[in-house]
């Protein structure tokens, strides 16, 4: 990593974190608070949804494969809001296909991140999208 990106500063970025795994949501939780960062957790779409206009997260991650509504959707409803459209949205996956990059860019995600995730993965990802 270069110099540059470890001295961004994400103390008080809001990051939000939709996963129906338990482990996954602490495990990002944990990293993240530990970064500084603000945490907001939904263990689905519906959830992050209702969550997401009362705290407004800078970045946002969301696993793919959730009941009821997958992370692709909840994805496309977030985008499609005017006031959310520029957030960036990761996806989290335990596959790494190349369909499943693909589909999510075109939802609007910006970033693919592979389960099991390192801090390392995931902190380099908050301060790419705080640089901007």
């Amino acid at each position: 990593m270069s110099a540059q990106l470890e001295s961004v500063d994400i103390r008080g970025k809001k990051v939000m974190v939709i996963d129906d795994s338990n482990t996954i949501r602490r495990s990002a939780e944990i990293f993240l608070t530990q970064a500084g960062c603000q945490v907001i957790l939904a263990q689905n779409g519906f959830e992050a949804l209702s969550k997401v206009n009362d705290h407004q997260p800078n970045i946002i991650f969301c696993d793919i494969l959730m009941p009821r509504l997958d992370g692709y959707q909840t994805c496309a409803l977030i985008k499609r809001s005017p006031r959310f459209h520029d957030t960036p949205i990761v996806m989290l996956s335990s596959k790494d296909g190349l369909f499943d990059r693909a589909r999510g860019r075109m939802v609007g995600s910006v970033e693919y991140l592979t389960k099991p995730f390192t801090k390392d993965s995931l902190l380099t990802v908050v301060r790419q999208h705080s640089m901007n």
